[in-house]
């Protein structure tokens, strides 16, 4: 059996943000990137393409770790005017992404850290650099850690909050793996059902967040088929 947190990054920018139509979509249970592409490129959901959604998804991921126009470009194969248009488009549809990005920035330069959702410290040495690329990634940093650090300290948690639910209940299902953002249990049969319930009641509950953490759940007799 897997479990994955769906588009947790994604929640967590929701959650720090608390962007009204970012959180509204995640409250509505949209999909995310279709409902960026309508508002980006002025249409309704419907009319989405599908090449439309694949930028939509680009950008949405690319905004996490402060892609540029010529990121973006590079990844969705267009010019760099067109992709700065859309990172601008997109602060346009999101504006409290980017106030937190603006934020989370100023705090990093006047602390020198940033925080995760937990407490946990990462420490920015590169933003007192002289060097203008180091300043950059210091800066790309800050705006990243509260959200991919919140992120792996959630799995975390999820991981012995699930270690001990199977122990405390008896079971012979094991803990293999963690991967990203997916936790993979090798379960007998007869546990198989128990242990997805489990699991998504684990996943979903290690933090309260403005949007629900929602955990999508499988199983299969190989990882393959469990994906």
């Amino acid at each position: 059996a897997t479990d994955s947190e769906e588009q947790i990054e994604l929640r967590l920018m929701a959650h720090y943000s608390k962007d009204k139509e970012l959180v509204k979509a995640y409250l509505e249970n949209m999909d995310i990137h279709t409902a960026t592409a309508a508002k980006v490129f002025g249409v309704t959901e419907i009319e989405v393409t599908g090449e439309m959604r694949r930028r939509a998804k680009a950008v949405n991921f690319g905004i996490i770790y402060g892609i540029s126009d010529y990121g973006l470009s590079d990844n969705i194969g267009t010019s760099v005017a067109e992709a700065k248009r859309f990172i601008e488009k997109y602060f346009e549809t999101y504006p409290s992404v980017k106030k937190y990005m603006e934020d989370t920035k100023r705090y990093a330069h006047e602390n020198g850290y940033v925080r995760t959702l937990f407490g946990r410290v990462r420490y920015i040495p590169e933003l007192k650099s002289s060097n203008f690329n180091l300043r950059s990634f210091g800066e790309r940093a800050a705006m990243n850690m509260p959200l991919q650090g919140s992120a792996s300290d959630i799995i975390k948690i999820a991981m012995i909050n699930v270690y001990n639910a199977l122990k405390n209940e008896g079971l012979h299902s094991k803990l293999l793996l963690q991967v990203h953002d997916e936790l993979i249990i090798d379960a007998p049969i007869a546990e198989v059902d128990r242990v997805k319930r489990m699991l998504k009641n684990e996943m979903e509950k290690v933090a309260k967040l403005t949007v629900p953490l929602v955990a999508d759940v499988s199983s299969g007799n190989n990882w393959m088929e469990a994906k």
